[in-house]
């Protein structure tokens, strides 16, 4: 497992915030909500879209909760 990954579930458990870049985009103050594996492919599901974890980027967990 990705030290990235791990960040992020534990992110996820703390119900922390997190940033990152997603195609060249910058996001920040993201709800982490669930991270869903299906057959080695990794999706983000947040509080308002879904992410394929291959194209995050600068993955960045915040001290905030939500």
């Amino acid at each position: 497992m990705n030290i990235e990954l791990r960040f992020l579930q534990k992110a996820i458990e703390d119900k922390n915030f997190i940033n990152f870049t997603y195609e060249n985009q910058k996001l920040s103050k993201i709800k982490p909500l669930k991270l869903i594996e299906e057959e080695g492919v990794y999706t983000l599901k947040t509080h308002n879209n879904t992410y394929d974890f291959d194209k995050i980027k600068r993955l960045q967990i915040s001290k905030e909760k939500f």
